[in-house]
């Protein structure tokens, strides 16, 4: 987005898709208050075959390097820091995400409250980074003393707003629209712990609206101060250091050099608490039996920690950030993390719109399986916002397989369709995990897989995969 005005629309309309997306998944989560998130909801959803569903997402959490994008971003900036006038050598900014992951996993994995203290005052701290950008830009813009710029860029002024295209078509499109997306992706994330939060219905219906309204505002305040104080030119050749440049052209170098390392650690909150979440993904496959060698994954030990799930996550993640070339590297990660939440929450959505959909509008066949779902969750979102997230979805998984504009590139030395062709593989390799899973080694080993829900020493229910020696074999 070369255009001011057009880059803060892309903004509030990735802010209208992430909270219809809240709405979304306020309703599963209330209806199915329990731990693991997407996983839960498209089991509910797509019940037959049986497991081909959850080996499919068991293929995303384990395959996915949801943190390599922010690795990336955490070795440009803690290198900016030690030195502002150059940009770093792209293998030292590899080697610097690779080992703030590997901080994060042994934090993780051997301290785990220690890590969790950590996590948490790190998010805490990065609420409060946003919110004085924000504040600051707007004293900028209206000239507050210490804060007024002697040569401010003339970004909003009429003829500036518009100044720019919008290059590449649709797919250029839809790629600076999962840019942000990817600043909401948290909208979500409580649902994989639902089982762990007091009153979990009452909680999400309070708290998950107020995040998402308060985050949109504080991002859209703070893109106002980026262009309030960055030439729009600037901005465009900043890469991710925007935030360092802002904060540089307010008050010197230094001042940039000090930013750049606070928000290199604030990038390392956000690192933590993804490979947080997602280890604990991969030890609930784990403990249900979903992986191979499950009993390695479900482990906690010898730290009372997911250590396993958290090392699978950190060995695809510094393979990612290892291999992929340097100029691809950012936005070929966040693209590989951002479609497959695509292609999942298309299904998710899909399967909860027709749940909601009017009986008439039904085939007759269709209306005894909708019926059997008896859908009556504490929170109930509007039909129509459904309706747009699933559509916005749909346009965001398909729309990338059209090829870009003439002039336009979305990636220089890999091909524009890479991510989405990572993603489907993975999704086809889930379904061939399925078929010798759950069908040809059964048939040869004569047992069938069942799925037992088990109750846990806290409390908490789980459901579990075992085998059962069929009635043929045992009469033999």
């Amino acid at each position: 987005m070369r255009t001011p005005l057009l880059s803060l629309v892309m903004w509030l309309l990735g802010a209208t898709v992430a909270l219809c997306g809240t709405a979304v998944y306020m309703e599963l989560g209330t209806g199915l208050p329990r731990n693991g998130g997407e996983k839960n909801y498209l089991e509910f959803i797509y019940r037959r075959p049986r497991l081909l569903v959850t080996c499919i997402y068991a293929m995303y959490a384990v395959l996915t390097g949801w943190q390599a994008a922010s690795c990336s971003v955490f070795g440009e900036y803690a290198l900016h820091a030690l030195d502002p006038t150059r940009p770093p050598s792209p293998m030292t900014a590899r080697l610097a995400g690779v080992a703030c992951i590997t901080f994060a996993l042994l934090l993780h994995g051997t301290a785990l409250k220690a890590g969790l203290r950590l996590q948490n005052s790190l998010g805490i701290f990065k609420v409060f980074i946003l919110v004085g950008i924000a504040f600051s830009g707007l004293a900028s813009l209206f000239g507050v003393p210490g804060f007024k710029l002697d040569n401010p860029p003339r970004n909003f002024e009429w003829d500036k707003m518009w100044e720019g295209s919008l290059e590449g078509g649709a797919n250029a499109f839809v790629t600076g629209l999962f840019n942000v997306i990817w600043c909401f992706i948290g909208y979500s994330n409580a649902n994989y712990a639902l089982a762990e939060v007091r009153d979990p219905v009452r909680t999400i219906k309070r708290a998950a609206p107020l995040a998402m309204l308060s985050v949109t505002l504080v991002y859209m305040l703070v893109n106002v101060a980026y262009y309030a104080v960055v030439d729009k030119d600037e901005i465009l050749g900043s890469g991710r250091i925007v935030a360092a440049l802002y904060f540089g052209r307010l008050w010197g170098v230094n001042a940039e050099r000090i930013v750049s390392f606070i928000i290199a650690l604030s990038t390392l909150g956000n690192i933590m608490a993804v490979l947080f979440t997602h280890g604990r993904v991969v030890q609930e496959l784990g403990r249900e039996g979903v992986l191979p060698f499950s009993s390695f994954f479900a482990s906690s030990k010898p730290f009372s920690a997911p250590f396993a799930g958290l090392f699978e996550q950190w060995l695809i993640t510094s393979t990612l950030v290892a291999l992929i070339p340097p100029g691809d590297a950012y936005l070929f990660m966040l693209s590989l993390s951002s479609y497959p939440l695509a292609l999942i929450n298309m299904f998710v959505s899909g399967g909860l719109l027709f749940i909601h959909a009017p009986e008439r509008l039904l085939p007759k066949r269709f209306r005894a399986l909708r019926a059997s779902y008896d859908w009556v969750p504490p929170f109930r979102a509007w039909t129509s916002v459904v309706l747009f997230f699933f559509l916005s979805n749909v346009f965001l998984v398909f729309v990338p397989l059209k090829p870009p504009a003439r002039g336009f590139k979305v990636y220089d030395d890999l091909p524009y369709w890479l991510h989405v062709l990572v993603a489907w593989l993975i999704s086809f390799g889930g379904i061939a995990y399925w078929y010798v899973w759950c069908v040809w080694l059964p048939k040869r080993g004569g047992y069938v897989l069942v799925r037992d829900w088990v109750r846990d020493d806290d409390g908490s229910t789980r459901r579990v995969v075992r085998k059962v020696i069929s009635s043929s074999t045992s009469q033999d």
